[in-house]
């Protein structure tokens, strides 16, 4: 196990070391640069000017070597400031990630709670009306595009009926109330568009396990049929789940970018979108290497999981 886990952190920190080369060269083959931005705003600028700008912060410099700098800095702890906001990089990443965790951590949860009892009631009775209206809202749920439901929820409840805030979150502290009422609205989005592919999964995953001959044979011992569907089952249909919920921890920190932007949520997605349009390097390479750095911890929170839900798996390869 600890050879296990130290190998992946290893691993992980080669993937880190990799996408950090990748982001930084792609958000350096952009076309502008922050010297550019100064000198559409002020006419008076020279091309020495320009000239003498890049060279004091080295972006005449061959991007190898930009990167160079900027990695040994990043190693000192040094993240660097945000064009946009004038703040350290951290200060501006934290808010936002807190915000996003919040929005798309409530609608995770809700989601697979609510995904999860849908998805395995359906494969219990397959090919009936329940399966197929299962089956329905599912589809519904994958096909309709977040932007036109985001909108249409605003019309609704809040043009129409006036009930929640059309966007824009809750001031600090606010009655817990008043933050409800901002989040209702992205977090039912972001969650009917959610469930419907993860009751898919659990569904189709389930049917899967109940034709396996194990439950063939409990039903055979006299089990009960909520105890081999709830017990021996779903354990076993879980393990491809996870897999899918593992990959939607990264977003979970990385935002969704339609919803926050529609409702005007000041999360990651919103962040990461405004610092790649305003050229402001620093905080998108470390908010997208944030994201980056988090998939491979929700890769790895999986594996452990396998091992938890069937002690066939063993962590490792070490049947020992």
């Amino acid at each position: 196990m600890r050879w296990f886990l130290l190998t992946r952190i290893i691993q992980s920190l080669l993937v880190l070391a990799v996408m950090s080369f990748v982001i930084y060269a792609l958000i350096g083959l952009m076309p502008g640069d922050p010297i550019d931005l100064m000198i559409s705003s002020n006419p008076n600028m020279t091309a020495a000017d320009a000239a003498a700008l890049r060279q004091l912060f080295g972006l005449d410099l061959p991007i190898y070597q930009r990167y160079l700098n900027w990695l040994g800095t990043a190693l000192g702890g040094d993240l660097g400031y945000s064009r946009l906001f004038g703040q350290p990089v951290l200060d501006v990443l934290f808010p936002a990630m807190k915000n996003t965790v919040i929005l798309m951590g409530t609608a995770f949860i809700l989601s697979v709670c609510i995904a999860i009892p849908v998805g395995t009631f359906a494969a219990s009775k397959p090919r009936s009306a329940v399966d197929y209206g299962v089956n329905l809202f599912a589809f519904a749920g994958i096909s309709i595009p977040s932007f036109w439901l985001a909108l249409m929820l605003i019309i609704i409840f809040s043009v129409f009926l006036g009930w929640f805030p059309a966007g824009g979150i809750a001031v600090d502290g606010a009655p817990f109330l008043e933050q409800i009422k901002y989040m209702v609205l992205p977090v039912a989005t972001i969650t009917i568009v959610s469930i419907g592919g993860h009751s898919r999964y659990v569904r189709s995953s389930m049917i899967e396990v109940l034709r396996q001959d194990y439950i063939r044979t409990a039903r055979a011992k006299g089990a009960d049929n909520k105890r081999v569907i709830w017990k021996h089952a779903l354990r076993n249909a879980m393990i491809p789940v996870v897999t899918i919920l593992a990959l939607d921890f990264g977003f979970l920190f990385s935002g969704a970018l339609i919803t926050e932007t529609i409702y005007s949520w000041p999360g990651m997605g919103k962040l990461i979108f405004d610092s790649v349009m305003g050229n402001d390097f620093n905080l998108a390479l470390v908010a997208l290497l944030f994201a980056t750095a988090l998939t491979l911890t929700g890769n790895l929170l999986a594996d452990i999981c396998y091992a938890w839900l069937d002690p066939r798996i063993v962590i490792g390869g070490d049947s020992k």
